[in-house]
C-alpha cells in the first residue's frame, strides 16, 4: 500500500519525478524517459515553465498552428491556434477563405465592463443598511486609491459600486456589486485586490456606525472575489452575403443551404442537447486562440456558457437570418481578455503569437477571438447540413489513426492516397493497413 507523502512540494524536481515514477508507474525508467523527452533543453525556458505552476514534472505539448486569410474589418490576419483536435484549424481556415471573397468579418466591441463582488451577511433593517451604504461608498473608493492609481492612469479603474439585496434568495445575504474597467489587462488580480480592500473598509466602518444596533454591526463577510460572468464585456462578429453566393455544394441550391443553416441554428436555440454540442464547436475556435494568447480559457468557457443561458434556457451563441435577400450570420458573446500581464509577458510563444496578431489591444483581441469562434461554427454547420460532419473530420483524423496503428511513412503516404476516394473508419484503415503489409 502506498503511504501518503509529507512535504512533497519541498522536494527537488528530480526527487518528485523519482517518487511519482517509483510509486505510480509500471515501468519507472520508461516513465522517466517520457518525462525527460518533453523537457525543454533550453534551461532558462524550462525554468520559466517550471515556475508557472506548482510541483512541475515536465511539459505537456499541445500543437500550435495557424489559420490564415482572416479578413477582419478590412485587415488581414493570420490567427494562431493551440489545440489537439484535428480538423479545427482546417475548418476555420476554410471558412476564412470562403468569407475573404465576400467582404470578410465585421466586428464590434459592445462593452468591456468586468464584475467583482463582496458577499456578506447582515441581520437587521435594510433601510438602515442602505443609508449606511450611501455613507460607505465614497470611503470604499477612497480607501482603494493606492490600488487604482496606475489603472486610472491607463483609463481604467472602478466604474461603480452598488448594494444588492439578495435576501429573498438566501437569508440575510447581500452584496457589494462592483464594476471595473481594466483596459488591456484581464484584471483579475486588480479586481480581487480592490474587493478585499472593500471588505476591510466595510468591516471597519460598520464597527463605528452609530445607527446600527450591536446585532446589525455583526456583519459577516463571506468572501470577496471577481466574477467570470461578464455579460457587459461582450463582442459581436458577423458575416453576410447575398443568398445566391452561398453555394457550398452541388446537392443544394444556395437558398436551400441558407434555409438549412438557419434551421440548424434555430434547433440549437430550442434544444439544449444540440446547443451544447453546437456551442462546443464554437469554443473549439475560441479556446484555441485564448490558449495561444496566454488567456484563461476556463474563465472564458464558464462565462460564455452562463451567457448562453441568459434567456432562461441554454441555447445557441450564434444566430442567422435572411434579410432582404442577404444571408447574415453572427455571434455575440462575453470575452474578458488581456494582452498585458500574466503569461502574455512571460511565455515566449505567447508573446510571439501576439506579435503574429500584430500586437492587438484587449478589445482587438476580443474581436479576433470572436471571429475564430464564428468561423469554426460556420464551417461545422455548413458541413452538418451538406456532406455531414464525419467526412471532413475523419479525413483530418486519418493520420492520428495511422500513428496509433504504427504505420511507417511509406505506409502513411499510400493509405492517405487510398482514402482520398474511400470512406474512412478506424476499422477500414486497420484492414487496409493489414492488407498493405501482406
Amino acid at each position: 500500500m502506498i503511504e501518503p507523502i509529507s512535504g512533497f512540494s519541498k522536494l527537488s524536481k528530480e526527487e518528485k519525478i523519482d517518487w511519482v515514477t517509483t510509486h505510480y508507474t509500471q515501468n519507472k525508467e520508461q516513465a522517466k524517459k517520457i518525462i525527460s523527452t518533453y523537457w525543454n533543453q533550453n534551461n532558462s525556458i524550462q525554468q520559466l515553465h517550471d515556475e508557472f505552476i506548482e510541483n512541475t514534472l515536465t511539459n505537456l505539448y499541445i500543437p500550435l498552428g495557424v489559420a490564415p486569410n482572416f479578413l477582419i474589418n478590412g485587415k488581414l490576419h493570420v490567427i494562431p491556434m493551440a489545440i489537439e483536435e484535428s480538423s479545427v484549424i482546417a475548418a476555420a481556415s476554410k471558412a476564412a477563405k470562403f468569407w475573404l471573397k465576400r467582404g470578410g468579418f465585421k466586428t464590434e466591441v459592445l462593452g468591456t465592463e468586468k464584475v467583482g463582488q463582496v458577499h456578506f451577511l447582515f441581520k437587521g433593517d435594510f433601510q438602515k443598511l442602505n443609508s449606511f451604504f450611501t455613507y460607505l461608498k465614497p470611503k470604499l473608493i477612497a480607501d482603494s486609491a493606492s490600488l487604482t492609481t496606475n489603472m486610472e492612469k491607463r483609463g481604467g479603474g472602478i466604474t461603480d459600486i452598488i448594494l444588492r439585496d439578495k435576501s429573498t434568495q438566501l437569508s440575510n445575504y447581500f452584496q457589494l456589486h462592483a464594476t471595473f474597467e481594466t483596459k488591456d489587462a484581464m484584471g483579475a488580480n486588480f479586481i480581487n485586490s480592490c474587493l478585499e480592500q472593500f471588505a476591510t473598509t466595510l468591516k471597519a466602518e460598520v464597527a463605528t456606525y452609530t445607527d446600527f444596533s450591536d446585532e446589525e454591526k455583526n456583519i459577516e463577510v463571506i468572501m470577496s472575489i471577481l466574477s467570470n460572468f461578464v455579460p457587459n464585456c461582450t463582442v459581436r462578429a458577423e458575416v453576410s452575403c447575398p443568398v445566391e453566393e452561398l453555394k457550398l455544394t452541388s446537392d443544394l441550391s444556395p437558398q436551400q443551404t441558407a434555409d438549412k443553416i438557419i434551421q440548424a441554428i434555430n434547433i440549437a436555440q430550442v434544444e439544449p442537447y444540440r446547443a451544447v454540442t453546437h456551442n462546443k464547436g464554437i469554443m473549439n475556435g475560441i479556446d484555441a486562440v485564448v490558449l495561444a494568447t496566454g488567456n484563461d480559457f476556463r474563465a472564458i468557457e464558464a462565462g460564455v456558457h452562463a451567457f448562453a443561458c441568459k434567456n432562461g434556457q441554454y441555447g445557441s451563441l450564434s444566430h442567422a437570418e435572411i434579410d432582404k435577400g442577404i444571408f447574415k450570420f453572427w455571434i455575440e458573446l462575453p470575452l474578458a481578455l488581456g494582452t498585458v500581464g500574466g503569461l502574455t509577458n512571460l511565455h515566449p510563444l505567447v508573446k510571439l503569437n501576439l506579435e503574429i496578431l500584430q500586437n492587438p489591444t484587449a478589445e482587438e483581441l476580443m474581436q479576433i477571438i470572436a471571429v475564430a469562434g464564428l468561423a469554426q461554427n460556420f464551417a461545422a454547420i455548413s458541413s452538418l447540413v451538406t456532406i455531414g460532419i464525419q467526412k471532413g473530420h475523419m479525413k483530418m483524423h486519418l493520420l492520428n489513426i495511422l500513428n496509433q496503428l504504427g504505420a511507417s511513412e511509406i505506409e502513411k503516404n499510400k493509405l492517405v492516397s487510398h482514402f482520398k476516394t474511400n470512406a474512412i473508419t478506424h476499422h477500414k484503415v486497420k484492414l487496409q493497413l493489414k492488407k498493405l503489409r501482406k
